[in-house]
This record gives C-alpha cells, structure tokens and sequence, in this order.
C-alpha cells in the first residue's frame, strides 16, 4: 500500500510501500506501535508508543494529533488499525498541515 515515511529527525517525507504491520515496525525502527486517525479519509498515523520515552530525536505534528517524536507512517486503515489501505491524503496537502517542533 502506498503510505508516507515522516522523518522528523531531517524533516523529510518520503513515499513508501507497506504490506504488513511488520513492514510499518521496521521503518518506524520499534515494536511498540501506536496510531491515530489523521483526517477524515481513513488515514491513520502510526508511530513508536514510547517516542518521548526513548528521546527519539526530532518531533512533528499533523494539525492538532498529538506531538510524535522520531519517524511515523501515514497509512489509510481501518479505525482498529488492523487492515491497511493506500493512503488518501496528498503529498502537498500533508506538507502544508505538518509542522516541525
């Protein structure tokens, strides 16, 4: 599924291929997965769960979801999280909503 690879770290977004929630871990770089919905399309951002507590560098913000630090996925999925889909949003839409903190 076409998702986004959201570098906080050099605040970068690149376009990426996911299948699985194996393919979304290891580019977020750890197990303890979290999301949240982005929008109103069935984007979810899925992120480390324990990003502060690590000190993952870098952090960034979608509109009003909460703060994530280090990298997250933005993928189209079911509300559980548990079926993934193409993402919706816009490459250029998500660069004017996303802020680098």
């Amino acid at each position: 599924m076409k998702a986004y690879l959201i570098d906080a770290e050099n605040q970068v977004i690149e376009n990426v291929d996911v299948k699985s929630m194996d393919d979304i871990i290891r580019l977020v770089g750890y197990e303890t997965i979290e999301s949240d919905a982005v929008g109103n399309e069935g984007d979810r951002l899925f992120f480390d769960e324990e990003c502060f507590l690590r000190g993952s560098a870098g952090r960034f913000q979608i509109n009003t979801v909460i703060p994530v630090s280090g990298k997250g996925i933005l993928v189209g999925a079911s509300e559980d999280g548990t079926t993934l889909s193409d993402v919706h949003t816009d490459l250029d839409d998500l660069i004017s909503r996303i802020k680098y903190l």
